[in-house]
């Protein structure tokens, strides 16, 4: 299939057109090679220049005339690492309402799963009546809701983030087509990606559950142990290798496998420079400060049952009683406004995350 392509001229589009009929506009006049230009395939915009067998053919053909190689666009500063978070909060506050909407898309199912699974869990005799089946099973659908937008908010976040980084606006419907168009690859993705994840997380904890069955013991404490920095090992290398697969899949129009193996050596490349200037402790530094506000927002929501829980725990003799006394307590929880709060904000700044890396990925490039 030969590629189309759309090109902007002082802000209209024309196209799909193919390549053929480009080098016809191109001889016209109506065609040079700084204006913007993309596949269709592909939302990420570029220049004619960069189109193959457009332009390169005269530049080629003049460059050993002329004593000099063909023309480059013109090298970019790379950002320093403080730059990344300030450009981050400058493009999110640019497009404030696209990136409200892409967040209220998974904001919206998880919110509504929460609150009606804190109805079903503030019921201290729960039966099984119409009421309750269709409580849990609306609860289910918005939970299938949320997993189906989930790729469609991560396409939405490159795609929106390299528009508004190029000075660009975008409006919410068209953002949304274009973003609906990577929802397979995205979601193969996804299953991939999640999948080793909770794998490699789910196995070594079965493990060391195991081992710990098995009753106590100095070689089987040694194995946990072992297990568990295995554990941590292999997950840190998968998000390495990980670390660029949303960008590669939307904004280079990758498929599944290539999407992958270019982000591994993207992640992996740069080993002239000095460690904290790498893509890969960049990125590691980026999602460590994300984790830490998630662990915050979370330990602030669950403050009370936590200071709960370890209270039962330094106080309370019989295991069998512990055990009761926190079930009972999970059970008995009403609906946490701080927490319901506290989440809504996660989710609303979650864009942020995704935006630092879109940035992170073009200053790595």
């Amino acid at each position: 299939m030969t590629d189309e392509w759309i090109v902007r001229v002082q802000g209209k589009e024309y196209g799909p057109v193919e390549v053929d009929t480009l080098r016809e506009w191109k001889m016209e006049g109506r065609l040079l090679p700084a204006n913007e230009a993309r596949r269709t395939d592909v939302p990420r915009w570029t220049t004619a220049a960069d189109i193959p067998g457009l332009f390169e053919s005269v530049d080629t053909a003049a460059a050993p005339a002329a004593g000099r190689s063909p023309r480059r666009a013109p090298l970019q500063p790379r950002r320093s690492f403080g730059q990344i978070p300030i450009d981050t909060f400058r493009i999110y506050r640019k497009g404030f309402l696209q990136f409200l909407g892409l967040a209220l898309l998974i904001a919206v199912p998880s919110l509504c799963t929460q609150l009606t699974g804190s109805t079903l869990g503030a019921s201290p005799n729960m039966e099984a009546n119409l009421r309750t089946l269709t409580v849990a099973a609306f609860s289910f659908c918005m939970f299938l809701v949320s997993l189906a937008v989930w790729p469609v908010f991560i396409a939405g976040i490159q795609i929106l983030t390299t528009e508004l980084a190029g000075g660009r606006s975008v409006k919410m419907l068209p953002l949304l087509q274009n973003a609906l168009k990577f929802w397979p690859r995205i979601a193969m993705l996804c299953i991939f990606v999640y999948g080793t994840y909770l794998f490699w997380t789910v196995l070594p904890i079965g493990i060391i559950l195991m081992v710990m069955v098995a009753g106590p013991s100095v070689l089987l404490f040694f194995l946990a142990l072992v297990v568990l920095a295995f554990q941590v090992w292999i997950v840190g290398r998968l998000f390495v290798n990980f670390l660029f697969w949303q960008q590669f899949a939307v904004l280079e129009g990758a498929d599944v496998g290539n999407a992958l193996r270019q982000s591994k050596e993207l992640a992996r490349s740069r080993r002239d420079l000095p460690w904290f200037r790498r893509p890969m402790w960049r990125g590691v530094f980026i999602a460590s400060i994300w984790f830490a506000f998630v662990l915050a927002i979370n330990l602030g929501s669950e403050w009370h049952s936590i200071q709960h829980y370890f209270h039962e725990l330094t106080t309370s003799q019989d295991p069998q009683a512990l055990i009761q006394g926190l079930t009972t307590t999970s059970t008995t929880q009403g609906f946490n406004l701080v927490g319901f709060i506290l989440g809504l904000v996660q989710t609303l700044l979650r864009p942020l995350l995704g935006i630092a890396f879109v940035l992170l990925y073009f200053d790595s490039k």
